[in-house]
């Protein structure tokens, strides 16, 4: 049974993965800080499965990681630890760089040592990779007529995240060219589905509606972003992981560009069908805000790379999979409350106390 060591595995995305993973046979060691969008509610069908290993602590703390690695020795290391909202970033860019930069540079001296520790005849050595999972924001802001990002487009980051996971991205490669280390880098474009923090547009627009509160929305709305299904991610990163060249980064994207504001009238209609108001239509608790500093006009990402070289493609059709997201947050309200009340954080330190 090959193991993985995931990093940041109780968030959004990572918890997907290793949903997935354990599912496909892998036992998966989980490191989370448990930060406030880290949620072991999402791993609640794992209780009790011994592939399953979870972990509380910081990719910064080199002494755990290492210990992590020589407990376990991964064949495979994924790195989806970050600090990810742009509008987080703004107020407290420092925080950013500590998590982002600081911690993914420990993350990978600690894994680096190790694995420069282990017989270089041996499949363990000569088959371990470490994946690092960053963002298309990377890459800075299309115009509306410019061609999707692909490999090769240039670093441009406009926030104190996009800056953050830019840096991240350069160290990562440069551990691959400097010291041997086997890295692949891939980079995605806006994720949506169930579990994903309240704090990102689908569920926050899907929630605040429930309540008939504001659903706000920056300048315009015209800002465009690359919709990409979190179990396309998922399925396109273990491809990547498995299969793709090391040293090399992938672009992975959704094939769904849609504005915020074609976004947040197609939740509205969803909550029509699902859950019509005596009120009226949820359309009309749309409300412009002020746009917010350094708004990145449009992302879209160009697949071409890994359809061609790993056959990947996504599989979800953006309207289905935003009305199964919606659908999913009015059938958990439990997990909604928990999260919203921080009921999930209260439970963790009664029951999580250290390693």
């Amino acid at each position: 049974m090959k193991t993985i060591l995931v990093t940041g595995g109780a968030g959004f995305i990572g918890s997907c993965y290793v949903l997935m993973a354990v599912a496909m046979g892998y036992r998966v060691i989980n490191l989370d800080k448990l930060t406030y969008s880290g949620n072991l509610d999402n791993l609640a069908s794992l209780k009790g499965n011994d592939r399953h290993v979870f972990v509380r602590g910081d990719i910064g703390n080199y002494e755990l990681v290492q210990y992590l690695c020589k407990e376990y020795a991964p064949q495979y290391v994924v790195n989806f630890a970050a600090e990810s909202h742009v509008d987080r970033s703004i107020l407290d860019p420092e925080a950013f760089v500590r998590t982002n930069v600081l911690g993914t540079c420990a993350l990978l001296r600690a894994v680096k040592e190790w694995h420069a520790s282990l017989d270089k005849e041996s499949a363990a050595y000569k088959d371990f990779r470490f994946l690092h999972v960053s963002t298309d924001e990377v890459f800075g802001a299309l115009k509306p007529a410019d061609p999707a990002f692909t490999e090769k487009t240039a670093f441009a980051p406009n926030s104190p995240y996009s800056a953050s996971k830019a840096s991240s991205d350069h160290f990562v490669r440069a551990y691959h060219e400097t010291y041997g280390l086997p890295c692949l880098i891939t980079n995605c474009s806006n994720n949506y589905g169930p579990r994903q923090f309240p704090e990102k547009l689908i569920p926050l627009v899907t929630l605040n509606a429930l309540k008939r509160e504001t659903l706000p929305v920056y300048g315009k709305g015209e800002n465009i972003r690359d919709w990409l299904h979190v179990e396309d991610h998922c399925e396109a990163i273990h491809l990547v992981l498995t299969k793709g060249t090391v040293g090399e980064t992938y672009c992975i994207g959704g094939n769904s560009e849609k504005s915020n504001i074609e976004v947040v009238k197609a939740i509205c209609a969803v909550l029509d069908e699902l859950r019509p108001h005596e009120d009226g239509k949820y359309e009309t608790l749309i409300q412009f805000v002020t746009d917010r500093l350094g708004h990145d006009f449009r992302y879209a990402i160009d697949c071409s790379k890994i359809r061609n070289e790993l056959g990947w493609k996504p599989k979800h059709n953006f309207q289905e999979g935003l009305a199964e997201t919606v659908k999913w947050y009015l059938e958990n309200s439990a997990w909604v409350e928990n999260v919203q009340s921080g009921e999930y954080r209260r439970w963790l330190e009664k029951n999580y106390t250290g390693r």
